[in-house]
């Protein structure tokens, strides 16, 4: 793979504007399943390596059953997610590829009945965050540890 610049080492001011929001999610209302869950999917979604890698083995210390993570990228063929789980797949899907639908008003609505809108709002924040993450490491070609 071709080696690429590393914005961490070039540019840490906006790296660190990134973890600051990274921070931010991690000390809101989102339970780390449904985070774990969205970064991984998104991650699959985009073919981010790097960042599958990464969440992944985070979920599965976190206590994640491998089964699940198995099974992610076809999470509505199974019966392993709860609702709420669904949903947040769902969201994730639709917002991580906003170019066809965007988010549809069935999953907002559904969404707003079991989360309310706080945590709606962190759901999508979620989405958006892990998004921006996996643009660059996908753009920088970011290394992997194996």
């Amino acid at each position: 793979m071709e080696k690429r610049i590393q914005i961490d080492v070039l540019e840490p001011q906006a790296f660190n504007a990134m973890f600051g929001l990274e921070k931010y999610m991690q000390e809101g209302q989102l339970s780390k399943t449904h985070y774990e869950l969205i970064k991984i999917r998104a991650s699959q979604i985009n073919g981010c390596a790097f960042c599958i890698n990464m969440h992944t083995k985070e979920a599965i210390k976190l206590g994640e059953n491998p089964q699940r993570l198995f099974l992610l990228d076809a999470w509505w063929d199974t019966e392993l997610y709860s609702e709420e789980e669904q949903i947040v797949l769902k969201i994730t899907e639709e917002v991580t590829l906003i170019h066809e639908n965007g988010l549809t008003s069935e999953t907002y609505q559904k969404a707003m009945k079991l989360f309310g809108e706080n945590y709606l709002a962190q759901i999508i924040m979620a989405v958006v965050t892990i998004n921006a993450w996996n643009r660059i490491a996908i753009s920088t070609h970011k290394p992997f540890d194996r």
